[in-house]
């Protein structure tokens, strides 16, 4: 059974905090998720594998821990995870980006999908799903069985807010992913929206709304 992290760490809850504001624009909401991903790709990480390495210092030879070479890639859902994937390279620049495109059918909050564009080798890669909400689960389940029959096997999501109804979603659609959350909201609404949530993140990441 995969896990599922709800993270803790005062800078997190501290930028969350901001970005729920109303008032909070465009660019300092923007720049706030972006943030906030990389501290949540920290957290993420943690259990990426390791090798000895050995190097020469200015002074000597020494043996120091290294990623054992699994090749990344980061695969926002789109369009509102685009907003979390410069934060992400910023701690793995060498990561493949993949993109996969679904929408939310207004009627019935199922996901649609009309892009799927991934690296070539994604199959071998570590590949970490990302999207600002998990509201009803439904387009994060869908994209990550997308990728499962495309061949990828190591698989985690990451997700800034999240409500109860989509996070057990996920989990019971996809026991064997890891599930990061930067906080886990009270519930979702008759509209399928987060609360209290943020409102639309697409709109206030790209000044749409």
């Amino acid at each position: 059974m995969a896990k599922v992290v709800i993270m803790d760490h005062p800078l997190i809850k501290h930028k969350i905090g901001y970005i729920r504001r109303e008032e909070t624009g465009t660019k300092d909401f923007r720049q706030t998720v972006s943030e906030i991903a990389m501290l949540i790709c920290y957290e993420a990480t943690r259990d990426l594998e390791l090798s000895d390495v050995t190097i020469k210092t200015p002074i000597c030879e020494t043996t120091v821990k290294e990623l054992k070479g699994k090749k990344m890639a980061i695969i926002p859902i789109l369009r509102a995870g685009l907003g979390m994937v410069d934060g992400v390279l910023e701690l793995i620049p060498a990561a493949k980006v993949g993109h996969i495109g679904l929408y939310r059918d207004p009627e019935t909050h199922k996901p649609v999908e009309y892009y799927c564009k991934l690296p070539e080798d994604c199959g071998e890669r570590e590949v970490f799903v990302v999207d600002p909400m998990l509201a009803t689960g439904g387009s994060a389940a869908a994209a990550i069985s997308m990728l499962k029959d495309k061949g990828c096997k190591n698989i985690h999501f990451m997700c800034i807010i999240a409500a109860p109804e989509g996070l057990e979603v996920l989990k019971e659609a996809h026991p064997d992913v890891d599930i990061y959350v930067g906080a886990l909201d009270e519930k979702l609404n008759e509209h399928a929206y987060i609360v209290p949530g943020l409102g639309d993140a697409g709109d206030r990441i790209f000044g749409t709304k």
